[in-house]
């Protein structure tokens, strides 16, 4: 039985409380890499909300707090990226989150760097982070929200793009797309998910961003 498969006869969900998770890698060589823009998405959301987001358990740090008067954890994995689901399926049992509720931020080399999206459901494309994820879960269905890092140039190792250095003419784009998926999740918890979606399912340029 999958996490969010119940029984007519098994209590319901804690409706109230979101579980919002940022995929990434730990140690200090990860933390200016594209493959952790979900824990910078994090990071933000810890410092808009007033969140300390140092407790240690899930396999994760995380911590809880308060957005637009609901109950929210804060999650970053600790597993490695490729392990990441482990980490997310124990915060959400714990929690005992509906999927509705549960929130997963990740890089997207599908999207142009600087842009999100958010989506209530659907695969996981090749992110090995989110391939974790769909498997410990049982589900495609919760939300996710996709902050595009842009794909590999012409000769660049998917990898080196994913992990490796990035450019500090970048760095101000990414942080600011890191900034946005922080504005998105604020704005699922208060508004919902489809006017999050309509305010911020829009594509971004880095052409566009520098103009």
């Amino acid at each position: 039985m999958g996490l969010f498969k119940r029984s007519k006869d098994e209590p319901g969900f804690a409706k109230d409380t979101y579980v919002i998770a940022g995929l990434g890698n730990p140690g200090k060589e990860y933390e200016e890499t594209r493959h952790n823009m979900g824990y910078k998405a994090i990071d933000v959301l810890s410092s808009n909300e007033n969140i300390e987001v140092r407790r240690s358990k899930f396999h994760s740090l995380f911590g809880r707090g308060t957005i637009a008067g609901k109950k929210v954890i804060l999650v970053k994995p600790e597993t490695y990226m490729n392990r990441s689901g482990i980490a997310v399926r124990e915060a959400a049992m714990y929690f005992d989150v509906a999927p509705e509720n549960l929130i997963v931020i990740y890089d997207d080399i599908d999207l142009p760097a600087g842009s999100i999206r958010i989506r209530k459901s659907g695969g996981a494309g090749t992110h090995n982070g989110m391939k974790s994820v769909v498997q410990e879960l049982g589900t495609k269905d919760f939300i996710r929200i996709r902050i595009g890092v842009g794909a590999a140039e012409s000769g660049e190792d998917l990898v080196d793009r994913v992990i490796g250095k990035v450019p500090e003419a970048e760095k101000k784009l990414l942080q600011t797309a890191a900034a946005e998926a922080a504005d998105a999740v604020r704005d699922i918890i208060a508004l919902g998910v489809d006017n999050a979606m309509n305010r911020h399912n829009h594509v971004k340029t880095k052409e566009a961003n520098d103009n």
